[in-house]
């Protein structure tokens, strides 16, 4: 199986409205740049979107946001974005906030094959509300359900033609997990080189849980929050 497509036009071929997506990354490092940017000329809509966070307000899912594009957000740290409080206070977005551990652990089990699990993260709170609740060593544990995506689209440091990826620092967060939850899984890689390259002991993502692996042309790495002394 031929993984290599030539562009990002070429790797989100299939993707359309009301389609839910896994967006990978932690606040701007390690998303998917390039494929961010071509949804927005997709222009897709209604799409559900599960994600650490939502960019900010010109870059990252932000743009997604701009354009309307997005009707749910499925999401733990948000407080970079204006426009998503604008709108998840006005109504215009349906917004499912998850505590951080939890959202990952849900898109880890979603990839693995696990429904559910239950975690005490939550118990008490309006994270809680209408779920399941169990006592395990004396402790209440809320029910927690897997998450999956018709297309996860993750960014990778490395990446070879048979799908293997290697992620770097930060964008460990989540990009791992999300890359075996989707359905069909696309990488965006800043360096794509021949399989066998990678050393096996320090690949992060078999390629197995990868469909679709492209080399992104610019990545602007922006900082989310610049702090000097």
């Amino acid at each position: 199986m031929n993984k290599v497509v030539k562009n990002v036009e070429e790797a989100l071929i299939g993707i359309q409205d009301g389609m839910t997506l896994m967006i990978g990354g932690f606040g701007l490092c390690g998303i998917p740049e390039n494929s961010i940017a071509q949804l927005v000329k997709l222009n897709v809509r209604d799409l559900t979107c599960i994600s650490n966070n939502a960019g900010v307000d010109d870059f990252g899912l932000g743009l997604l946001l701009q354009q309307k594009q997005i009707k749910k957000m499925i999401s733990s740290y948000v407080g970079e974005n204006a426009e998503f409080e604008r709108q998840m206070l006005s109504g215009e977005l349906i917004v499912d906030l998850i505590p951080q551990g939890s959202l990952a652990e849900r898109c880890r089990a979603g990839g693995a094959g696990i429904p559910a699990f239950f975690t005490p993260a939550g118990y008490g709170t309006e994270v809680a509300e209408g779920k399941e609740v169990r006592v395990f060593n004396g402790k209440p544990h809320i029910l927690e359900e897997a998450l999956t995506a018709d297309y996860a689209i993750v960014k990778a440091w490395k990446g070879d033609t048979e799908g293997n990826l290697v992620f770097k620092a930060t964008a460990r967060n989540f990009n791992p997990m999300m890359a075996m939850a989707g359905k069909i899984t696309v990488a965006e890689v800043e360096e794509l080189v021949p399989a066998g390259t990678l050393d096996p002991n320090f690949i992060h993502t078999p390629g197995i849980f990868v469909q679709r692996i492209f080399q992104g042309q610019k990545f602007e790495k922006r900082i989310e929050q610049r702090t000097t002394r």
